[in-house]
């Protein structure tokens, strides 16, 4: 979830779509753990998107800006989503049934896309903040390169604190499997010694731990390298305190809790 404004009125809010934007019906729901959901939307008239960008959804005067996972080429907007107990939507979100419907603002927005003057884009991510790497990748491999010699490759590190929140794991690991010169996938734990995690057998650490270790595995070049990071503030932070001073080209998203 991107940073946005709320709107809601002091005691029990009106929940009915806003009639001045487009509708959003729920039509696919998949709860991956207890606080965390994948929701499909369809909304009631075309809305355009670059992968990466984020759509604003609302019940009643309630709004929140969501990263969305699904291409611009698919039929519905795929949503993945953390419930925050004391935030004003999510917990509203979450009594939503197959049918119900929220608002979406008309207009996708932000800069969180992919640059193509790059050719190797590493991607981190700490578990909701995987949506915006989700969609880039998805288009590519859908569009192909756009002509001979553009050739894109997608290093895609995933953390999180338990294998359950992994929630995207099996979808990249086979497009990783699928297309190896295209997508290559580190997923990370950092609570490796809880019982949670008794199988994991992977890599571990923070995924700012761990990035100026793989940016040399895969010796990535500075002057053709895009970093992108995406997710909890406090990740965000602390790699653009390692890496811009070594001149690494940046860009980020910071997901905050209502």
């Amino acid at each position: 979830m991107v940073e946005e404004t709320s709107t809601a009125s002091a005691g029990v809010p009106d929940l009915t779509p806003n009639p001045k934007f487009p509708t959003a019906t729920l039509v696919e729901r998949r709860d991956t753990t207890e606080d965390l959901m994948v929701i499909k939307l369809e909304v009631s008239e075309q809305f355009n998107f670059k992968p990466g960008q984020y759509c604003t959804l609302g019940l009643g005067k309630i709004e929140r800006a969501y990263s969305i996972v699904s291409a611009p080429y698919e039929k519905n907007l795929e949503i993945f989503v953390e419930l925050v107990l004391e935030g004003e939507l999510t917990p509203k979100m979450w009594d939503l049934k197959l049918g119900d419907k929220m608002s979406v603002r008309p207009r996708a927005k932000g800069i969180f896309t992919m640059d193509r003057k790059m050719h190797h884009h590493f991607m981190l991510s700490t578990v909701t903040g995987l949506a915006p790497s989700m969609s880039m990748v998805r288009q590519y491999l859908h569009d192909g390169p756009e002509e001979a010699g553009e050739n894109h490759v997608f290093y895609i590190m995933y953390g999180a604190s338990y294998i359950d929140e992994l929630t995207y794991d099996v979808e990249i690991q086979e497009l990783a499997d699928n297309h190896p010169d295209v997508v290559r996938f580190v997923p990370t734990i950092s609570r490796p010694t809880e019982d949670r995690n008794f199988e994991w057998k992977g890599v571990t650490g923070r995924v700012n731990n761990i990035a100026e270790e793989y940016l040399v595995k895969f010796d990535l070049p500075k002057d053709d390298t895009k970093i992108y990071a995406c997710g909890h503030p406090g990740m965000i932070e602390d790699v653009k305190e390692k890496l811009l001073p070594q001149g690494w080209n940046f860009i980020e998203e910071r997901f905050w809790k209502p």
